[in-house]
C-alpha cells in the first residue's frame, strides 16, 4: 500500500478513517478543516488522466477536487446515505436508471475552457475488442461490428466520463449525485450510457425484463433512440469481456457474455 502520510503532512489532512485499495488506486478517508475529503494515491495513467477531468470538470456534475500534486488525488468525499446500488436492488431501479442518465447529462454540458490534452479517442479506447471478435467470432464478431458502426458514425461527440455506473454516481448529500472515478474520454455520448445499462451486477442486470426496461427509461431520460443504446451496450460488453480475457480481475466474462447477448437480441 502506497505511503499517506507525507500527503497527510503536506496538505495538512486528518485521518478519518481506513485506508483501503482499489485495482489501481489506494484511498484514505481524510478531513481538511472539517470537511470530508478523499485522498487517492495512483500510478495509473488512466486514473490520473481522469484525475486531469475532474480538475477540469469544476465540480460540475461530478466531485470537486481540492488538490493535485505528484501521484496523489485530494477531493471532496461523499457522506450522504443513498446507493444506487442499493436502490436497484431493491425495486427503484427506474430511479436509478434516470439518476445516472441526469449525471451524464450534467458531465456532457459544455465547458467554456478547452478540455485536458489527456482525452482517449473512442476509437483508441476499443482496441481490445478486435483481435478477440477475430479470435473468438460469435458475440465478440457481433460486438466490433456494432461498435464499428458506431465509432464511424458518432453521434453528438462529447467529453466522456468513461466509467458511469451506479457505485461511481454517489450522493453527495446537499450537492445531490456527483460523479467520481473518470477515465477521460472523448465521442458519442451514448457510450456513457452502456455501462449504467449492465450494473451494479450481472445479477440484476439478467433478471428478466430488466434490460428491455433500462432501455425504455434510458432512452426517454437521455433522448438516445433505444437501438442506439441497445447497440451501445452490445459494443461495450464485448470490450468488457475483452478486457476480462486480459485481466480476469475486471469481472465474468460468461455473464457479460450473457449482457451481450441480450443487447443483440434487443437489436433483433
Amino acid at each position: 500500500m502506497m505511503t499517506f502520510q507525507p500527503w497527510l503532512d503536506h496538505w495538512d489532512l486528518t485521518a478519518d478513517g481506513a485506508p483501503f485499495e482499489t485495482l489501481t488506486s489506494t484511498l484514505m478517508p481524510v478531513r481538511r478543516n472539517g470537511d470530508a475529503g478523499m485522498l487517492k494515491l495512483t500510478t495509473s495513467e488512466v486514473v490520473w488522466a481522469g484525475g486531469a477531468l475532474l480538475v477540469w470538470g469544476a465540480g460540475v456534475g461530478a466531485a470537486a477536487v481540492w488538490a493535485r500534486e505528484g501521484e496523489a488525488l485530494l477531493m471532496a468525499r461523499a457522506t450522504g446515505s443513498g446507493s444506487l446500488a442499493s436502490m436497484a436492488r431493491d425495486g427503484r431501479d427506474d430511479e436509478a436508471c434516470r439518476v445516472l442518465c441526469t449525471a451524464a447529462a450534467r458531465l456532457h454540458t459544455k465547458r467554456p475552457n478547452p478540455p485536458p490534452n489527456t482525452l482517449v479517442p473512442l476509437t483508441r479506447w476499443f482496441e481490445a475488442l478486435w483481435p478477440t471478435a477475430q479470435t473468438h467470432g460469435g458475440l465478440f464478431a457481433q460486438s466490433a461490428k456494432a461498435a464499428r458502426d458506431l465509432l464511424d458514425n458518432p453521434q453528438d461527440p462529447t467529453v466522456l466520463h468513461g466509467d458511469l455506473h451506479h457505485d461511481n454516481v454517489l450522493d453527495f448529500a446537499d450537492r445531490g449525485w456527483l460523479a467520481i472515478d473518470p477515465k477521460g474520454l472523448i465521442g458519442d455520448r451514448g457510450y456513457d450510457h452502456a455501462n449504467m445499462l449492465c450494473n451494479p451486477d450481472a445479477a440484476v442486470a439478467l433478471t428478466p425484463g430488466v434490460l428491455t426496461r433500462r432501455l425504455e427509461v434510458a432512452s426517454a431520460a437521455s433522448g438516445i433512440a433505444q437501438h442506439r443504446l441497445a447497440k451501445w451496450l452490445l459494443a461495450y460488453a464485448g470490450l468488457s469481456a475483452s478486457w476480462t480475457i486480459i485481466d480476469p480481475r475486471f469481472g465474468d466474462v460468461a455473464d457479460t457474455l450473457k449482457i451481450a447477448a441480450l443487447a443483440a437480441a434487443a437489436l433483433d
